[in-house]
């Protein structure tokens, strides 16, 4: 299995979780795990996904992620596993 780690960090607005969603599901990307919160107007989220089946190479994946963030106003972020926990190592 290919996780992934992926973050979106914004202002909260409508369909913020859609569009992220829309876009993994388009290129065959399985959510596992995700969380998200929004506080005080400020909007959080983590997924986890698994990128086996993925129809684009993961360098594609991580700028259209990140292009896709430029569009509806927050930041996405698109780690290997294995590079998220070696920066969150404590």
């Amino acid at each position: 299995m290919k996780k992934t780690i992926i973050t979106v960090v914004g202002h909260d607005t409508v369909g913020i979780i859609a569009k992220v969603c829309t876009y993994l599901a388009d290129n065959d990307i399985n959510i596992l795990d995700i969380s998200q919160t929004i506080v005080q107007g400020w909007f959080n989220m983590m997924m986890i996904t698994d990128m086996t089946k993925a129809t684009k190479p993961f360098g594609d994946v991580v700028s259209e992620l990140e292009k896709l963030g430029e569009d509806i106003g927050v930041q996405i972020k698109c780690q290997t596993e294995d590079i998220f926990n070696s920066m969150h190592r404590i």
